[in-house]
């Protein structure tokens, strides 16, 4: 197996769309271990739909395509199953994880919830309007991605304003609950999500920023509850790939931390 070459992207530069995996947690100091580096990458392809639910991941394809032990591949996975992002199954070994009928509902019940208590908690500030700016730029950058055609950077920017949306409340455990439900929403509707299927995500989220900057709290909870059923719809039972994944990785290579 071919060696997986890492490139840089630069439109995903250009338009400063944020890794997922970068959106989590507070990024450690210094240079990221062989584990960081290895979760960060499958996590990554996970979130930018080139691993796709359902994939098999081998360790000893992992090994190749990281140039790493298998200690540090079997630690890696260990982290990503506690995250919900890979399955670990008995004499089965590792796959992107596939969520359950009942998994589906609870997941987008609780993203509804939670971004009902971001709204709310936003919108009882009075400097509200000053802590959206930065939102409207990455809407901005959102539109530009989708416009070029740039589906992973306009992927990442939609994740990342949701999380962004909570990370202005200074609340870390908020923010991680969030981060962590919106990875496994892009997992759920990734099989039945198709490019000329995607809505205009930015316009929406247009619409949630002018009313939480109105202080409008119905409206933006009502634009956000429209939002998410409608990814909810955009989904289906659609079964998993059969083709090869590091074929796809080697095909469009993952790129660097922005």
């Amino acid at each position: 197996m071919a060696m997986l070459r890492l490139k840089p992207s630069r439109a995903a530069q250009d338009l400063k769309a944020p890794r997922a995996s970068t959106l989590r947690d507070p990024q450690p100091a210094g240079e990221p271990s062989d584990v960081d580096r290895v979760y960060g990458e499958i996590f990554d392809a996970a979130m930018d739909r080139r691993l796709l639910p359902g994939a098999k991941l081998t360790e000893s394809a992992l090994c190749a395509a990281f140039d790493c032990s298998r200690g540090t591949v079997r630690t890696a996975l260990a982290r990503l199953a506690h995250d919900k992002i890979v399955a670990i199954e008995p004499n089965r070994g590792a796959y992107v994880w596939q969520a359950a009928p009942k998994e589906v509902r609870d997941v987008f019940a609780m993203r509804r919830a939670l971004e009902c208590v971001v709204i709310d908690m936003l919108t009882a500030l009075d400097d509200v309007a000053d802590r959206l700016a930065p939102l409207h730029g990455m809407v901005e950058r959102e539109q530009r991605a989708f416009e070029q055609g740039d589906r992973i950077s306009w992927l990442r920017l939609s994740n990342a304003f949701h999380v962004e949306l909570a990370r202005l409340l200074d609340n870390q455990v908020l923010t991680e609950m969030l981060a962590g439900l919106c990875a496994r929403t892009t997992l759920i509707i990734a099989l039945g999500d198709a490019p000329e299927d995607s809505t205009c995500s930015y316009l929406e989220h247009k619409d949630i920023l002018e009313r939480i900057a109105r202080r409008d709290a119905q409206g933006a909870r009502a634009a956000m509850d429209h939002h998410l059923k409608d990814c909810e719809q955009r989904m289906d039972a659609a079964p998993g790939s059969d083709a090869d994944p590091w074929a796809a990785l080697q095909r469009q290579p993952l790129t660097p931390s922005i």
